[in-house]
């Protein structure tokens, strides 16, 4: 059984919002990623780090963080 999750991945200024699909089963290790899933995560990392805004966009939607000065 498979169910969505939406993730969040904060890197530097930027957070990306991206859907996963969980697997869900009797074993210790549920729920946890499909392979596809982690590399898609993976992706959306190292686009971030190397400043890749259009590439993290493409799989996630993408959102700059900007600190509150009170």
């Amino acid at each position: 059984m498979t169910k969505r999750k939406t993730k969040f991945i904060h890197e530097g200024k930027y957070v990306v919002e991206v859907d996963v699909e969980l697997i869900v089963d009797e074993t210790e290790w549920s729920p946890y990623l499909s392979l596809e899933e982690a590399c898609k995560l993976d992706k959306i990392k190292g686009a971030l780090r190397e400043g890749n805004l259009k590439a993290a966009a493409e799989l996630a939607n993408v959102y700059e963080l900007h600190p509150i000065v009170m």
